[in-house]
């Protein structure tokens, strides 16, 4: 494990090495890709809207900041055999703050302490190597969803682009490759990824020190395997599973508004290879795990127009996997226009639902040492909660689907997700108005009845809504200037109103000589 967080640290010097261990080509020139963004947000409320809030990274939360953001980085060259990509991303920021709730035991008492993000942090920085389409990424790095549309979906379930990225080591299959012996007709692709989290200062600065309990000390794991026929036919079908875990702990527990007790679990190099194939503990799977039963089908038609309909069922135990949670999911319709021209070049429809969770009671035998009541009862699935972790969050921010509010909004220092048997929608369109200007408009709806084992007395909601142009200044290429209106309205996130606008300016340059 030092060995790994030597690599990590030093993430920029192992990119370089890796690039001069590469095989020679007869163009030995590489394209460098570079970017500049100046972002401004401000409006009302205790949060920036969900539709500024959501599916950026993580980049912003608070309802007023200022960020300068650097970016340069290598992509893939996919001609040779051997190929590598290397890149940095940094952010500075000045925002506004948000009041959470903290238990002060010395004088019994309860304050209000302003928090905002940090001023400055690493968003990217990593390093990969690949050979035909299999890859190695070390590194902080962000990666998209395998299936939906990130730029008009309302989240990946199991790994969405909600929260920033982790650090850690990513191994897979870069695009899909014909499985031998099925004349082409059948595909695969996955992805391993291990990561640790280095967000326990915030956890700590954001609990309440009251009661519940703080996680600080666990690692993470995501897997995914996809099939897809044919995608050279008309109809296509991508399907396969995503799965996620949560493994080790320092669990300190806090009981009206005094120290309990602290449980570790250490994890050793061994049990985090484990993660792949979870092996039972004492009378349980240990760890948190979750993920999704994931499918598309996607039909080109005669104009090259396509509209694609897909499903993922999510699941957060055996129960869940043997779709014993009804028609829970995230239920949805694309249409992807064959011109990006159009004024409507892409669209989305969603229906989410995590209302069942396989039933509302929960009750396993190993739970209960010495009980008499043999039979099980495996519901109340809880959604991103764990009994041993905090929510399913990366600083604060959902690692899965944000259209469950994280921990983040939790301005009473609870670490969990209060509202996870939720139902509603998600709309979302893009296109161009003009060869110059280009929008994005997303609406959304959610009903929220909490949690099967914390109900709330009344159920809650909110109406989110955000309209997005952009205009690539004609006169200066690379030059974009984007303007964002967006609005929640409800009892679910807040009130909250804000706008915001950016400048970014990208390009490219040569570095190396031709020829060997």
């Amino acid at each position: 494990m030092r060995i790994l967080r030597e690599i990590l640290f030093h993430s920029r010097t192992s990119c370089l090495v890796i690039a001069a261990l590469l095989p020679y080509s007869t163009h030995a020139q590489t394209e460098i890709d570079y970017k500049g963004e100046v972002w401004m947000n401000a409006g009302s409320g205790d949060f920036a809207p969900y539709g500024i809030m959501s599916n950026r990274y993580g980049i912003t939360t608070q309802p007023a900041s200022a960020m300068l953001r650097g970016s340069v980085k290598h992509e893939w060259d996919t001609v040779p055999r051997w190929s590598w990509t290397a890149g940095a991303d940094i952010v500075a920021q000045a925002a506004s703050s948000t009041d959470y709730a903290r238990y002060l035991s010395s004088s019994q008492s309860w304050i209000e302490r302003g928090l905002r993000p940090s001023a400055i942090h690493v968003q990217q920085l990593y390093g990969g190597i690949r050979y035909r389409s299999m890859f190695l990424i070390i590194g902080l790095k962000e990666y998209p969803s395998a299936l939906l549309n990130d730029s008009l979906s309302s989240g990946d379930f199991t790994r969405s682009i909600n929260a920033r990225p982790m650090p850690g080591l990513a191994i897979g299959l870069r695009r899909f490759v014909d499985i031998p012996f099925t004349r082409k007709a059948l595909q695969i692709s996955g992805e391993i990824f291990y990561g640790r989290p280095t967000d326990s200062g915030w956890i700590e600065n954001h609990f309440n020190y009251y009661s519940s309990f703080i996680n600080t000390n666990w690692w993470y794991n995501y897997k995914r395997l996809y099939f897809r026929t044919k995608p050279s036919l008309p109809l296509s079908v991508t399907f396969g599973m995503q799965a996620a875990c949560q493994l080790g702990y320092k669990l300190t527990y806090f009981f009206n508004g005094g120290y309990g007790y602290t449980l570790v679990d250490h994890v050793n190099l061994w049990e985090t290879i484990e993660m792949l194939l979870p092996s039972p503990g004492e009378g349980y799977w240990r760890g948190n795990h979750l993920g999704s039963w994931d499918m598309m089908a996607r039909w080109r038609l005669p104009s090259g127009h396509q509209l694609k309909a897909y499903f993922q069922w999510p699941w957060e135990d055996g129960s869940g996997i043997g779709r014993r949670n009804g028609w829970d999911g995230i239920w949805g319709i694309e249409y992807v226009s064959a011109s990006p021209r159009d004024i409507v070049t892409g669209a989305v429809i969603e229906y989410i639902d995590f209302t069942n969770q396989s039933g509302p009671m929960h009750w396993a035998p190993d739970d209960r040492p010495g009980t008499t009541i043999t039979d099980e009862a495996t519901g109340s699935d809880s959604y991103y909660n764990n009994a041993n972790y905090n929510g399913y969050t990366y600083f604060g921010m959902g690692l899965g689907s944000p259209f469950l509010p994280a921990t983040i909004y939790n301005r009473d220092g609870y670490l969990r997700y209060v509202d996870t048997r939720v139902r509603g929608f998600h709309a979302a369109a893009k296109g161009r108005i003009s060869p110059h200007v280009d929008y994005r408009a997303m609406l959304s709806y959610r009903q929220g009845w909490g949690d099967s084992y914390v109900p709330r007395p009344h159920k809650v909601h909110d109406f989110s809504w955000t309209l997005e142009a952009g205009w690539n200044i004609r006169n200066i290429p690379g030059l974009k200037a984007t303007g964002i209106i967006s609005m929640d309205h409800g009892d679910m996130l807040g009130n909250n109103f804000g706008a915001a606008i950016s400048l970014t300016y990208s390009g490219s340059f040569m570095i190396g000589r031709h020829g060997r």
